[in-house]
């Protein structure tokens, strides 16, 4: 008779908090990042191809609270590190850090194919429909 051993993991799932402020955080990026370095036809496209997309079929995020935490700190993480970058500048340590971030989102499937060069220079004139409106007020 073989004896049956069984292992139990318990997960703790993530909150609605943690995946409204993940959603937060991928409107913030697409609100405030990219109109400052990409046109509005490239930022479409970003979109139409699952960019920091969380409902792509590719996709290993399991909804624990382990794992929303290692997104929302990935996103905070790539979302200073951009701020942060002087023009015509990159250091070394901001290099690392953003590859690992990006690394630690492809772990789950969430895609963010961007070269830390690529946040380098801005543009001058950002007008773009991903943009912020400045206020809530029509003329």
């Amino acid at each position: 008779m073989e004896k049956v051993v069984w292992k139990l993991k318990i997960v703790y799932a993530a909150t609605k908090e943690q995946e409204k402020y993940i959603n937060c955080l991928i409107n913030y990026i697409y609100s405030n990042i990219f109109p400052h370095y990409f046109d509005d036809e490239k930022i479409m496209e970003f979109e139409n191809l699952g960019v920091l997309s969380l409902h792509s079929e590719h996709i290993s995020y399991n909804g624990t609270m382990k794992e929303a935490f290692q997104i929302i700190s990935s996103l905070q993480s790539l979302i200073a590190i951009i701020e942060a970058l002087e023009p015509n500048y990159i250091g070394e340590h901001h290099r690392k850090l953003f590859q690992r971030n990006i690394r630690l989102l492809g772990r789950y499937g969430i895609s963010f194919p961007f070269l830390i060069d690529q946040f380098a220079n801005g543009r001058k004139e950002v007008l773009s429909i991903y943009s912020q409106p400045a206020n809530q007020w029509l003329i």
